[in-house]
């Protein structure tokens, strides 16, 4: 009879012991979840402040390659390789519009909505690049035109990608 007693409280200390440690790693569980929560919040973040900076610097290449082709004047061309981070929604040359203008925006989408990187160039500027919107290099053909393809009353310097 004492045998029968022994596996009884054997068994009972087992399902105890088992039912606290269950207890104890759902707290480390629920202590941990919202650290990871927030770790990945900080990670989407950082991801968006780095699509910016590197749309920045393409936009920056961009404009500066620009000014130097529209001051030599028609025919200079030139073929710049630009580096497109993710998260770009759209990019716009000359303006919001893709007429002539003196801008290159990009659209990066973020967890606040979008945002606009946008690069000055004294000279005017127009363009195509909507579409060379997924991460990536892409090689881009900036040229001087006297007569520009979206305002033929207009000299500028005129974007499109290559292929």
């Amino acid at each position: 009879m004492r045998n029968k007693t022994q596996k009884k409280g054997g068994m009972g200390m087992k399902a105890q012991a088992s039912l606290e440690l269950l207890i104890t790693l759902s707290f480390g569980i629920a202590i941990l979840l919202p650290l990871v929560i927030i770790a990945f919040v900080q990670l989407a973040n950082s991801n968006a402040a780095l699509s910016s900076i590197e749309a920045q610097e393409a936009a920056s290449k961009l404009s500066s390659v620009a000014t130097l082709v529209g001051s030599e004047g028609s025919p200079a061309k030139q073929l710049v390789q630009i580096e497109m981070p993710p998260g770009v929604d759209y990019l716009y040359v000359g303006s919001v519009n893709n007429s002539v203008g003196h801008e290159i925006i990009f659209v990066i989408r973020s967890s606040n909505g979008p945002s606009y990187i946008t690069s000055y160039t004294p000279v005017n500027v127009s363009g195509n690049l909507g579409g060379i919107v997924n991460p990536g290099t892409y090689l881009v053909n900036i040229s001087a035109q006297q007569s520009c393809p979206t305002n033929q009353n207009a000299a500028c310097v005129y974007m499109a990608p290559t292929g």
